[in-house]
């Protein structure tokens, strides 16, 4: 056998019995059988066999595992981000003639997704007020499918009323998707409340380090996981096995970020709300922001996100000013890692009418020490005024 062919079919396996703090990267789109029987009975829906690097791979598996426990669901799909999370549960389950409900404060690319690409296939929508359990019943109809609910709402933040919306949604036979990044597994338990399927952005808190894109799918009932692995499958949808790594090497960290988050975050949204440039806070936790209460009966902590509402007398271009003059906040999309971000929004461009009038500005905040991230607004506030 020449030197190039044993280099390919070596013939040592290292022993078995590593164990270590990390889990094990594996990395495949061929997978090999031992023979043909083995080739032909593996079935990769039950997870009892690895048959081809897209259906999984330990490493997969393992994650898939740990986020399913995370969430307190059973079964749990990975996708290459939070958006195709979302995509994937409504390609799923809705078709010609359905109806799917969205909160309006939804996250903006699913609402895109719902004006673009499902109307496509015939596949309406409509906007419900998430703070209005008995509106979002009076909407349902036969052709009502799917309802997403959103906690906190996207950019203003508002917190649905999250057990009234799922016992509306239970009474009326209606399938309930919450989309629980911000709560990240840690601020509510979604299943626990009645919701059907639980998406997240692992992007967010899972990694935590702001350089992986992926998303899940988490379910309890083994009928609705199977339609959407089934969907998985067809729209071929993987995550690579370093990613995976990242986001496993990150969970055990989890709750100790996003409390150190929380803390943060409620500490400078209370001290901005003192401010005279400062017409309002938006953060679920802060008493008079709107949800605030259904957030006391769901919840038992925070992200570290929230907006606010600048005094009438500065202008939108004033505002960006203020975001240009941070410098420890950085500008920048998405949210949840090491760096604080901060990011002006035009509200009128996202929602017809406007919830509130004013400019607008969401924070994330990262791990800095308080303080710092306090000097650096008081900065920022002072050539505001100036």
């Amino acid at each position: 056998m020449k030197p190039s062919t044993r280099l390919i079919h070596h013939p040592y396996r290292p022993p078995a019995g590593f164990d270590a703090p990390q889990v094990g990267v594996h990395k495949a789109s061929t997978v090999f059988f031992p023979d043909v029987a083995t080739l032909r009975a593996r079935d990769w829906r039950q997870k009892n066999g690895y048959t081809y690097g897209l259906h999984g791979t330990p490493t997969t598996f393992t994650l898939e595992e740990r986020i399913a426990t995370l969430e307190g669901g059973l079964q749990c799909l990975l996708v290459p981000s939070g958006l195709a999370a979302i995509a994937l549960v409504d390609q799923a389950l809705l078709g010609p003639g359905d109806e799917l409900l969205l909160p309006a404060n939804v996250y903006g690319p699913s609402r895109e997704l719902a004006r673009h690409e499902l109307a496509r296939w015939g596949i309406t929508h409509r906007l419900y007020d998430p703070l209005d359990a008995a509106a979002l019943a009076a909407m349902i109809g036969p052709a009502t499918k799917l309802i997403w609910i959103e906690a906190a709402g996207s950019v203003t933040m508002e917190f649905p009323d999250l057990q009234g919306l799922l016992q509306v949604a239970r009474a009326k036979g209606v399938t309930s998707a919450i989309d629980n990044t911000w709560g990240a597994g840690v601020a509510f338990d979604a299943f626990a409340l009645g919701a059907d399927i639980v998406m997240q952005a692992l992007t967010k808190y899972p990694s935590g380090g702001g350089d992986v894109l992926m998303g899940s799918v988490t379910t309890r009932d083994a009928a609705l996981h199977e339609r959407l692995k089934l969907t998985h499958m067809h729209l071929g949808l993987g995550v690579a096995a370093n990613d995976a790594e990242l986001v496993l090497r990150s969970l055990p960290s989890l709750a100790l970020r996003y409390a150190a988050a929380d803390a943060s975050a409620r500490e400078l949204a209370t001290w901005l709300a003192a401010r005279p440039e400062i017409a309002r806070v938006l953060h679920p936790a802060l008493p008079g922001s709107p949800g605030h209460a259904h957030w006391r009966a769901s919840c038992r902590a925070a992200a570290g996100l929230f907006s606010v509402l600048f005094d009438a007398r500065f202008a939108g271009a004033d505002v960006d000013r203020f975001v240009d003059a941070l410098e420890l906040f950085r500008i920048g999309f998405s949210w949840a890692g090491p760096v604080s971000l901060a990011v002006p929004y035009e509200l009128a461009a996202m929602r017809q009418p406007a919830p509130y009038a004013g400019a607008l500005v969401r924070f994330s905040i990262g791990f800095e020490d308080v303080e710092d991230l306090k000097a650096d607004l008081d900065q920022a506030l002072s050539r505001l005024r100036g």
